[in-house]
């Protein structure tokens, strides 16, 4: 796999994450008050550079799926707005989702699931093809065919159903069908975490491919912290709903500035590896229907203070850090 060189600083931003909330539940109730409410996103900035690879990483339940399916118009902001070349994706996604697909596309994490199993990889793939461009059924043929060869795939497989390939070949459709429409930014929902060590390799070797080839950007979504380091430019690491630390890869992987992140670091197997850290038994984790206050991982941190526990920390570049290295934290960690 190519070695990704950190991406300009100075580059245009293609996706704008801008105060971004969303709540599920706290409707109204018939009789008075509201149902709980689910916090899974909270004021959560970010912006995504053109040609760029994005990694999004944090533990289950950490909003990484949400995310995923608000950039992609699956799901719309409770509050704040996301932009894509200055154009709302709210709005879009309710005046016209088809335009929205030709920009933005996603790769789910179930290779074999996300494809129907009553319809043809022809079928599955010509369906973008005819809803979201205006190519004739010659030009469509074509385009098929070279969707299967960028993806590296057998032109006699358009005529087979989705039982009959493997994980790994599964998910080269799935990419091949996010692919069909020309997007110029794909989310990346665990694309390889349901396969095999060996065919995750060959799976995002391919993607790196693609990605010079057809000038994308990706948002690539993984709790891998070994993969999310090998593919990204920068990292977002995402706390309870929330922007923990964001920075080049190098210096998150090397130097986080985040308890959490560092926690994270510590905890993740390696090869060799047998100082793993892990956190008491009874470390308090934060009601999501009852956001504290202050910092979310207050209660887990080791140099918290009275401040981490009454105010929200907003993410600011530490003394020393690298440019663009920020982190959510009023007791950032320092390295020698």
């Amino acid at each position: 796999m190519s070695e990704h060189m950190a991406t300009d600083q100075t580059g245009s931003a293609l996706l704008a994450i801008d105060d971004v909330e969303r709540i599920f539940g706290g409707e109204r109730k018939l009789f008075g008050g509201r149902t709980p409410a689910v916090h899974a996103v909270q004021g959560l900035s970010l912006d995504v550079r053109r040609g760029e690879t994005l990694g999004v990483v944090g533990e289950s339940g950490c909003g990484k799926s949400t995310l995923a399916r608000l950039v992609v118009g699956l799901d719309l902001p409770t509050s704040g707005s996301i932009t894509f070349n200055g154009e709302d994706l709210a709005e879009l996604a309710r005046k016209d989702r088809n335009a929205l697909a030709r920009k933005v596309q996603y790769v789910f994490q179930d290779p074999v699931a996300s494809l129907n199993p009553r319809k043809t990889i022809r079928t599955i793939l010509e369906a973008p093809l005819r809803h979201l461009t205006d190519m004739n059924a010659d030009a469509r043929e074509r385009r098929l065919n070279e969707l299967l060869q960028a993806v590296n795939l057998a032109p006699e497989f358009l005529e087979r159903y989705p039982h009959e390939f493997s994980g790994g070949q599964a998910q080269r459709i799935g990419i091949a069908r996010a692919l069909a429409a020309g997007p110029e930014l794909i989310v990346l929902d665990e694309p390889v975490s349901a396969l095999d060590v060996s065919v995750q390799a060959q799976v995002l070797n391919l993607l790196d491919k693609l990605k010079e080839e057809f000038g994308l950007t990706y948002i690539f979504i993984s709790h891998d912290l070994s993969v999310v380091e090998s593919v990204s430019d920068r990292v977002a690491v995402m706390y309870f709903g929330r922007m923990a630390e964001l920075g080049p890869s190098r210096g998150i992987f090397r130097a986080p500035l985040h308890p959490y992140t560092d926690l994270l670091m510590r905890s993740a197997p390696a090869p060799g590896r047998h100082d793993l850290m892990s956190e008491d038994a009874s470390a308090e984790l934060p009601d999501p229907y009852d956001p504290p206050p202050g910092c979310a991982f207050a209660a887990r941190c080791p140099n918290r203070t009275d401040k981490c526990v009454e105010t929200r920390p907003a993410p600011d570049e530490a003394t020393g850090s690298a440019p663009g290295h920020i982190a959510a934290c009023h007791h950032p960690l320092t390295r020698a």
